[in-house]
């Protein structure tokens, strides 16, 4: 798999900067877990504005904690703006600019935006004597290549990339994850592991989704009619609704439970077919699923991912094989795919987006949606209809 991988959304993730039952729209309810908490907790979170951010905050602020974010101050949410008036909002860069962190105390703080091993170690040291615990959001990426078939969180990760690649797209494969072990490590040397949270979250998938890796699915099932499911009756699924990891964040941090965790869902495993089949409930359109079991085929029509399947060939055939036994025992929760397929599909089409940057997704030359209809054609051509 050479052209489009697992990690073809890197580039585009770093620059995103992607690792409520006070608001009344019903695509950003949550639910809450785990009772009131204990303490009323002060939250820094470095990042906060772009995809999982603005879910922690909405969380974090319900739970009677306060919230102060560091951002470059480029990025406005698409979701819980309204919730921003009660944030503190402190303007700086993780590259060369933490003034506005300096002799401040927090009792937390959740690094989003830890894109650069550097970047880690210097809000760590700064932060290490004047904040209580570190959370580092991660990635399942720190276990590429997904070899094993029970990814748990005490698998070796690489810490050096190979000195021998094929291309650059593998070395963006093995530097995003080596990226992220690293950043890890150094989280952990600087505070201490019994004051580290690390998180590895797989996809994440839901409302305010920066990246487009998951809303062809909303998209596509609403409209009906012949939908192409690539992958064969086995292939495995994993994702995760960004709520559930920014709610399960929360109560981490209020439980002390430091440690290293797998963000996987769903609950339960699942295959392809499962997932579109319980997907598609979220929608109530006539359709007919037209399942591609073919890798040669799909291949030869540019058909390596549709998150959340992920062709399991090569380095990537335990991608969705990470064990999510540990984070369930220390309380991560699932939402429903159903709500989450259609949260996410009422935020596409609300006025938090623009028809411009719809437009920029749906009728982007070369997508999957745009030639699946050519796809498809071809496919009964193969199939001798």
């Amino acid at each position: 798999m050479k052209k489009n991988t697992r990690r073809k959304f890197i580039s585009n993730s770093i620059k995103a900067g992607v690792g409520l039952p006070l608001i009344g729209n019903q695509f950003f309810s949550c639910k809450s877990e785990g009772g009131t908490p204990d303490k009323k907790l002060n939250i820094l979170i470095l990042g906060g504005t772009s995809f999982l951010g603005p879910h922690q905050v909405a969380y974090a602020l319900g739970r009677g904690h306060s919230v102060t974010t560091f951002t470059r101050g480029k990025t406005q949410p698409t979701v819980h703006q309204e919730l921003f008036k009660n944030v503190e909002a402190l303007v700086g860069d993780r590259k060369d600019n933490l003034k506005a962190l300096e002799n401040r105390n927090w009792d937390v703080v959740i690094d989003n935006s830890g894109r650069n091993v550097e970047w880690t170690k210097a809000t760590a040291e700064l932060l290490k004597d004047n904040v209580g615990l570190y959370v580092y959001i991660s990635s399942t990426g720190v276990y590429y290549p997904y070899l094993g078939n029970d990814i748990k969180e005490d698998t070796k990760v690489l810490l050096e990339e190979p000195k021998v690649l094929e291309n650059e797209e593998e070395r963006m494969e093995y530097w995003y994850g080596v990226m992220k072990a690293n950043s890890e490590k150094t989280a952990q040397t600087v505070f201490g592991e019994d004051r580290t949270i690390v998180i590895r979250p797989t996809y994440m998938v839901g409302p305010a989704d920066k990246l487009d890796r998951f809303i062809h699915w909303p998209v596509r099932l609403s409209k009906g009619g012949e939908i192409l499911v690539p992958g064969k009756a086995e292939d495995p699924v994993q994702y995760i609704d960004v709520r559930d990891v920014a709610e399960w964040t929360i109560r981490l941090i209020e439980g002390k439970k430091v440690g290293t965790y797998n963000a996987v869902g769903p609950a339960a495993a699942q295959n392809m077919y499962d997932f579109i089949a319980e997907a598609k409930t979220a929608f109530d359109v006539e359709s007919t699923l037209v399942k591609i079991d073919d890798y040669d085929f799909l291949k030869k029509n540019e058909v390596y991912y549709i998150v959340p399947w992920i062709m399991p060939e090569g380095n990537n055939i335990g991608s969705a094989l990470v064990s999510n036994a540990k984070a369930k025992a220390n309380g991560l929760t699932f939402r429903d795919l159903k709500r989450t397929m259609k949260d996410t599909y009422d935020w596409w089409y609300s006025d938090a987006l623009t028809d411009e940057r719809r437009a920029k997704f749906e009728k982007k030359e070369g997508s999957i949606l745009m030639k699946e209809k050519e796809i498809l054609d071809a496919w009964k051509v193969v199939e001798g209809f």
